[in-house]
C-alpha cells in the first residue's frame, strides 16, 4: 500500500448485501470490519473517500411492495436500513482510528448530519470519510442512482462500485462457462446491451458528466486498494474517448 494513488477522491458504493456475507439477513460484523480495514487503509494513502451504502440486507423497497408493502412507504424503510449500515460501518472505521462524518438524505440528527454537499466536502479536505446513507431521500431511486448523484455532488474522480463479482461479463459467468471478462465499455454500450450492472438513471448520470465507473469484486481482498493505485482490476465504464 506504499505506492501514491492514482486518484485523488473517489467514491465507493458498497451494497447492502456487502455486509452480511455468508448471512441470509443482517449484518455480519466481521465483514464489517474487514471492509473497513480495507478502506482505512486506502484512507491512510492520503485518498478523499466517501462511500454510499445500499440497505438489501434488511429490506429492499421493491422486495416490500411485492409483499403488500405499499412502494414509498417499502422505500423509505429501505433507506432507513441504509442508516442502520452506515452506522455499524462508522463504527468499524473509527474503531480502527479513521475520522467519520454520516450525513443522511433524511434529517435524522440524533444520529447523524444531513446531507450538506459543501459541509461534505470539507470533511473529505479535512480527512474524514464521508459515509453518505438514506439514498437521495426520495423512493423509486435507487442507491446506486445515489452513489452516481453524490459522486458527482463531491467532484469525485471515479466511482467504484464494489460487487460480487470479477466485473462484467458478455454473458453470466456462473452459468454460460464461455463468457468472457469485458474490461473497457462505454456508457451507450451498457445502456443498449442493458447490461444492468447499475440502473439507467445512474448510467445515465455519469455519462453526462463523464465520470468513470469501476466494477470490481469486493470478496477478493485489497481490491479496493488496487483500483484506487490504478492498477487494471475489474470493469471500467467510461465515455468512448476515455475507452480508446
Amino acid at each position: 500500500m506504499a505506492e501514491a494513488p492514482s486518484f485523488r477522491r473517489v467514491l465507493l458504493k458498497l451494497s447492502g448485501e456487502a455486509l452480511m456475507g455468508e448471512r441470509s439477513f443482517g449484518i455480519d460484523e466481521g465483514v464489517v470490519r474487514a471492509i473497513a480495514e480495507e478502506i482505512a487503509d486506502v484512507h491512510r494513502l492520503g485518498v478523499e473517500l466517501a462511500i454510499v451504502v445500499g440497505g438489501g440486507n434488511i429490506i429492499r423497497g421493491v422486495t416490500a411492495s411485492d409483499r403488500g408493502i405499499d412502494r414509498v412507504t417499502g422505500d423509505n424503510m429501505g433507506m432507513l436500513a441504509t442508516v442502520i449500515n452506515a452506522l455499524a460501518l462508522q463504527d468499524a472505521l473509527e474503531k480502527l482510528g479513521v475520522a467519520t462524518r454520516v450525513q443522511t438524505a433524511i434529517e435524522i440528527r440524533e444520529v447523524a448530519e444531513p446531507v450538506i454537499r459543501r459541509r461534505a466536502m470539507r470533511h473529505l479536505e479535512k480527512g474524514r470519510v464521508v459515509i453518505f446513507a438514506a439514498g437521495t431521500g426520495n423512493p423509486f431511486f435507487t442507491t446506486d442512482s445515489a452513489a452516481a448523484l453524490r459522486a458527482n455532488e463531491i467532484h469525485a474522480e471515479v466511482l467504484l462500485k464494489a460487487t460480487r463479482v470479477d466485473g462484467v461479463y458478455t454473458a453470466d459467468p456462473k452459468k454460460d462457462p464461455d463468457a468472457v471478462l469485458l474490461e473497457e465499455l462505454t456508457y451507450q454500450q451498457v445502456l443498449e446491451d442493458n447490461l444492468r450492472i447499475m440502473d439507467a438513471a445512474a448510467i445515465s448520470l455519469c455519462r453526462d458528466n463523464d465520470l468513470p465507473i469501476v466494477i470490481f469484486n469486493l470478496a477478493e481482498r485489497g481490491n479496493i486498494g488496487r483500483v484506487v493505485r490504478g492498477e487494471r482490476v475489474g470493469s471500467i465504464v467510461r465515455s468512448e474517448r476515455g475507452a480508446g
